[in-house]
């Protein structure tokens, strides 16, 4: 698929799926602008993508307003326009809500959620301007589906559902489409990167292997091209998003049973 003179930024952009969305993007010949807190790793990471012509990785700490404004700038002097913007900026909190820090539930909804909008915030007027654009949020299954002992993650993604969807109906009109990815377990490095409080118990099958990073970039380059409202990777993940919306007492009885 070509891609070319197609402009993408990604957020969280160093490791697991930001980099593997910038890696796909970037082999189908957009220019991406790979944003991440930590500058030495944003770069070993833009190594690792390859296609340094087109590639530049930007120190951003998106709870910063500044942060952004200021990586939104040097995007628009390399390359005159954003056209597509992912906001996967994020990390999880395992804990239970008897017990959950409240200053890392607020630093964790400064970057999962307010993070993601201050991002859009920034990029909107760039894309009104330009005549369009797309905003891709990366969720998770959690944002449908309330995880005990993860709740504050799960907040943070079901805020972030909440607004992508109806920033998509109030943007239609200017020709920016906004869609939600929402995957399942992904085999990262996320469970090791997440802060872990005082209660903390997993919640997931034992078989489950989890799918990987690429799998999910790809159902995000496939959902940018057919303007999906929302992508749920893997297919698989429909069935208990379905099961809780339906029968959410069933769902919650194997989720219990499964904490661990």
């Amino acid at each position: 698929m070509d891609l070319t003179g197609k402009v993408v930024v990604v957020t969280g952009a160093s490791m697991g799926i930001g980099e593997a969305i910038a890696k796909i993007f970037a082999d189908d010949g957009a220019g991406v602008v790979m944003l991440s807190r930590d500058p030495g790793r944003i770069e070993a990471a833009r190594a690792r993508v390859g296609h340094l012509e087109r590639t530049v990785g930007i120190s951003c700490d998106v709870r910063h307003r500044e942060d952004i404004d200021r990586a939104l700038g040097l995007t628009m002097h390399h390359f005159q326009r954003v056209d597509v913007w992912v906001n996967n900026a994020g990390h999880g909190l395992m804990d239970s809500v008897a017990e959950v820090d409240m200053a890392a539930c607020r630093d964790m909804f400064d970057t999962n959620f307010c993070g993601a909008v201050s991002a859009m915030q920034a990029v909107i007027p760039v894309m009104r301007q330009q005549g369009g654009g797309t905003i891709i949020n990366i969720s998770s299954v959690a944002g449908h589906i309330p995880l005990p002992f993860h709740a504050a993650y799960s907040a943070t993604k079901f805020a972030l559902n909440a607004i992508g969807k109806a920033a998509r109906v109030e943007l239609k009109k200017h020709g920016i489409h906004v869609f939600t990815v929402c995957p399942g377990y992904v085999r990262t490095g996320f469970s090791e990167n997440a802060g872990r409080g005082k209660d903390v118990k997993r919640v997931r099958p034992g078989s489950v292997r989890g799918i990987s990073a690429e799998r999910v970039a790809r159902a995000t380059r496939r959902g940018y091209l057919k303007r999906k409202r929302e992508v749920i990777v893997p297919w698989t993940m429909h069935l208990p998003v379905k099961l809780y919306q339906l029968f959410p007492s069933m769902v919650e009885w194997a989720m219990s049973r499964m904490a661990e």
